[in-house]
């Protein structure tokens, strides 16, 4: 049995999209912890393989040619466990093409600006002193609505992101996504996305990877040390 592939790796839809992959594929996998509130992705041994201080990482042991790699980048890493492995990125190169455009939809649109709601909508009004800033707030609920309108005719038209199979750009799409409250989003008229999240939140291996250290998961809106650190530095 090959060695497990190192995660580095904190609870939050970044952290999951890794998780989820590493459980679905069914590829060992051993967790380091890098608690962004605490400030562990500034530790020089930790930007050795992530440069711009951001998990998730891995290293595999067994990289290309046998060799070890290091990857950041949660697209980038969704990408090489899909290659290694053969799985979730269709079985053509029209089906990658597809899984392509909705990962790197994901990548620049979905995530950023979901981020920015979470940050400006839940965050932001909670710092010392608050920040709450009504133009941001309607600006970045605004922007995840029109995305959540883009998916829901998407998945008016297919199973899943990319057609009719599972794959990795609906691992990336789906902790994001699930976390719609929290962006004062409205489901109610996107009957598609809504079919869609509770399709893939109930896979066994999401459930798991979303499991993944849970318990570490914290309330930024009183941690006044990771505000400093998340958001001032």
């Amino acid at each position: 049995m090959s060695e497990p592939i190192e995660l580095y790796y904190w609870p939050t839809p970044n952290g999951w999209k890794i998780s989820i992959a590493l459980e679905e594929m069914g590829l060992p996998y051993e967790v380091k912890l890098i608690n962004i509130g605490a400030g562990d992705q500034f530790a020089p041994e930790f930007l050795e393989i992530a440069p711009n201080n951001r998990m998730p990482a891995i290293v595999d042991p067994d990289g290309p040619d046998g060799a070890p790699i290091s990857v950041f980048e949660s697209g980038a890493i969704l990408q090489y466990l899909a290659r290694k492995t053969g799985q979730f990125y269709g079985e053509t190169e029209r089906d990658r093409v597809v899984v392509e455009e909705w990962l790197m939809w994901q990548m620049g649109g979905l995530g950023p600006m979901a981020g920015q709601a979470h940050h400006f909508l839940k965050y932001a009004p909670a710092m010392d002193p608050p920040q709450d800033l009504p133009y941001a707030k309607d600006r970045y609920r605004a922007e995840v609505a029109r995305l959540y309108g883009v998916m829901d005719r998407r998945l008016a038209k297919t199973r899943y992101l990319a057609g009719d199979f599972f794959s990795i750009a609906d691992m990336a799409c789906w902790g994001w996504a699930s976390l719609w409250e929290g962006q004062q989003q409205d489901l109610s008229d996107k009957p598609n996305l809504s079919r869609w999240l509770e399709e893939v939140g109930a896979r066994p291996a999401v459930q798991r990877g979303r499991a993944v250290a849970a318990e570490n998961r914290s309330n930024l809106e009183d941690d006044r040390k990771a505000q400093e650190l998340l958001f001032k530095r």
